[in-house]
Parts: C-alpha cells; structure tokens; sequence
C-alpha cells in the first residue's frame, strides 16, 4: 500500500502493528496512534508549527539530568502524572496518593527517629510527626519512610549545587513498634517549579504560574502493603487551589502549627518557637508488596 493521504494514513499505520510482539503493545501502539493522529486532524497544524512542536520535545530531554527531570516537570505541568496516579490508586480509606515529582533521589541518608534532617541549613524549625497503619488501623511497625522538602527559599538541595555538604532536607526513617516516626527539619515555603526552560516557556505561552503550595513529600513502604507516595500540604498556603502540578486534596491538607517555646511533641525542651506537623498515614493492604531493605534499626 502507498500513496496515502489524510484519510488513508491512519489506518495504514495502524495496519502495520498487527505483527506487535505482545498483545499490550498492540494495544497503546493503536491507541498512541489513533489519538496523535485524530490531535494533528484537528489542529491542522503548519509544517513550521510541527518542527517548533519536535523542537520543543527535543529541548525538553536535553534539559534532563541527574538532578532534574524536565519530562517529568512535563508531564506534571500538562496534568498527566495525576491523571495516572488516579487510574492507579483507589481511595478505600486509605491515604490518597499524589505525584512523586521531580525531585526524588534515591538513596537519601538513613536516620534515627527524632533526629534533624536539615544537615544544618538555616530556617525556621518543624518537627514532623506521625504514623503509618494499616486501613484496619493497626500500627505497622519497621515501615520505611522517605521523606524530602524544600527550604524556607522555596529549594530542594539539589537545586544548590555550589552548597557543601551534599543532600538535606531529606531522609529516611523506620516506624517504631507504635507505627510511629518523628523528625525535626525546617519549615518548607511555596515555590515555583523549574521555569527556565522548555517547560517554562509553555507556561507562560499558556498564562500559567509555576507555583507549587508548600508540602513534604513521603514515600511510604511496608511489607504486605501498596507502596504510598504522597505529600502533605501546608494549609493556608496561597496556591492550594492553583497547584502547577495539580496535586493537592482536601485530605493531604495540614497546617503548620505554630508553637512557643518549652516542650516539643517528642519531650525535647526548646529554648525558641518551632513549628508542628502531624500526619496519621494509612496503607493500602497488597500481600504481594515486599518492603525495601533498610539496614537501619527505630529508635
């Protein structure tokens, strides 16, 4: 078969992904093509308009690197990270899920209940508390939490490149035998996503801010349960109803509690005014789901 026009080209490409090597592929192969083919249908677009659209994409992966991911910044701005979270996670009583973002890193440093995860930086004290249980709610003891934030300046470590003294404001902790976890940091701000590239541009071109509300991620493992990837909100924050990524919900919502001088949550004695954050988690029961290993003992 050949020349193919404008209503002949779909279906000879379609055509040509019978011999698909699995039935999945076959599947979104199709779909992938119909749906592209049906978006260039109607927006008609110019040859120039077609190359700035493959210039666009190729400036996006060129922007990638070990500390940012602006495929992902994409796909979180465009609304399809949460479109995908949605699909894949149910809300029976268990905590809601929100996007992992773009700056996860693996292998942030292991910690002990209580310590303080800032490495130092300054800010204005929060101590995070909480706990994880099962939907039944029964603690879940040695439940391994990844947690990471930005600073009062709206920046994840790695976005300080010229800061010494490696990651901060992120860690990973183990749930006591109560299913308990504590640790202190720095309160973190709003900030805007990584606006100075491809992404950025779009932004603007669509009348868009980049602002994300103030959170602390958590990612959330324990044997015999759904692995939980989620933030908690600040409430009061300015952006929750204009999230950039379009993340938030009502129940990840907390405030910041400020607190005077004297006893913290976890029996330290302070000698200034510190923030508190609380969060209960629930896990999604999944016996297939083996936790990841943590050679780090609660305390």
């Amino acid at each position: 078969m050949r020349n193919f026009d404008e209503t002949t080209i779909t279906e000879a490409v379609l055509g040509r992904l019978t011999g698909a090597s699995d039935p999945r592929i076959m599947e979104i192969s199709a779909a992938l093509v119909r749906h592209l083919h049906a978006f260039v249908s109607e927006v008609r677009p110019t040859v120039a308009e077609w190359q700035a659209g493959i210039a666009f994409l190729t400036e996006t992966g060129r922007m990638c690197s070990d500390t940012r991911q602006e495929f992902v910044l994409l796909s979180d701005t465009l609304g399809v990270s949460m479109l995908v979270d949605a699909i894949n996670h149910s809300t029976r009583g268990t905590t809601e899920s929100t996007v992992l973002g773009p700056f996860y890193v693996e292998g942030a440093p292991t910690m002990f209940n209580g310590d303080d995860i800032s490495a130092g930086l300054a800010g204005e004290p929060l101590i995070v508390t909480g706990s994880v249980r099962g939907g039944d709610g029964a603690p879940v003891a040695g439940a391994l939490v990844d947690v990471w934030h930005s600073d009062g300046g709206g920046f994840y470590d790695v976005q300080q490149l010229d800061r010494a003294g490696g990651l901060a404001m992120r860690a990973r902790l183990v749930t006591g035998v109560d299913g308990g976890f504590r640790f202190w940091t720095i309160k973190p701000a709003a900030y805007p996503v990584p606006h100075d590239g491809p992404v950025g541009r779009m932004l603007q071109k669509q009348g868009r801010h980049p602002w994300r509300p103030a959170h602390v991620h958590f990612m959330i493992q324990a044997a015999g349960y759904a692995q939980l990837i989620t933030h908690i909100f600040a409430e009061g924050d300015p952006y929750l109803n204009s999230d950039v990524v379009f993340g938030v919900k009502d129940s990840l919502i907390r405030p910041f509690v400020a607190m005077a001088a004297g006893a913290a949550p976890d029996g330290s004695d302070r000698s200034s005014g510190f923030f508190h954050l609380h969060y209960d988690f629930a896990l999604e029961r999944d016996p297939e789901c083996r936790q990841a290993d943590l050679k780090v003992a609660a305390r």
